[in-house]
């Protein structure tokens, strides 16, 4: 009912102000499990997708955003259960990756529709980075659901970082058509067969989106991005000696 009642007025409000166009609504299954694997170029992605769906989509998210104290954190809580959010403990020896894995085949398991971002972060620059393989690969192993390649567009440009406003602009969404690994069944543990059914996945989403593809992964792209900036920042503040008259 939540889930419902958020889906109404956000998903509404999102579709009257933004208008997404979407294409390729008719792979998504009527009922019965599957898997939305998603480029991740904004934080928005997570509700325009939901918006355009008729069925519920569940993604994961950090469990500090559901146990944050006091009335803000309440309010934040029943928000991100509203939109069909999942708290994931990171705590554990493996942090989040084994417990959203697990948190994703129950979610299939139900019949249910999984969302997932194989890139594991947005992309810092609209480009698309490679996928982790021990999380979409494991769930789509774990559940034998089949995994739908899913192409964001221009969410990115609707709040670039640092904007506090969106830009009221139009998204898009491309949908692919189902991928199918029940070929691979029992080898959750050959990591050639994990890394092989990452790099179909992401190939799909290359070609729906039509972004450009980096052979890294996008956490290393921020890290690197992260250098540049502080180095860069380094180098402006750095006085140069002045010049002796003498020569020495």
């Amino acid at each position: 009912m939540i889930y419902g009642a958020m889906k109404f007025s956000i998903g509404g409000s999102l579709k009257l102000a933004f208008r997404p166009w979407v294409e390729g609504l008719e792979n998504i299954p009527a009922e019965g499990p599957a898997i939305l694997a998603s480029n991740h170029l904004s934080f928005s992605d997570s509700f325009f997708l939901p918006a355009v769906l008729d069925r519920k989509v569940t993604f994961i998210a950090k469990s500090e955003y559901f146990t944050s104290p006091g009335v803000k954190g309440k309010l934040t809580a029943a928000f991100f259960k509203g939109v069909g959010q999942l708290p994931v403990d990171r705590s554990g020896a493996r942090g989040a990756g084994d417990a959203a894995i697990q948190s994703g085949i129950k979610v299939l398991a139900n019949g249910e529709l999984f969302g997932i971002y194989p890139e594991g972060t947005r992309s810092p620059d609209g480009r698309l980075y490679r996928g982790k393989p021990g999380g979409l690969a494991r769930v789509a192993l774990g559940s034998g659901a089949p995994v739908i390649p899913i192409a964001m567009i221009n969410t990115e440009k609707i709040q670039p970082p640092g904007k506090v406003l969106p830009k009221l602009m139009r998204p898009g969404i491309r949908i692919g058509k189902p991928l199918d690994f029940s070929r691979y069944q029992g080898m959750e543990s050959d990591r050639f067969i994990l890394r092989s059914i990452t790099d179909e996945v992401m190939y799909e989403i290359m070609k729906l989106g039509g972004q450009e593809y980096v052979d890294i992964y996008a956490t290393a792209a921020k890290r690197q991005l992260a250098e540049d900036a502080k180095a860069a920042t380094a180098a402006k503040g750095a006085t140069p000696r002045a010049a002796d008259p003498k020569g020495q």
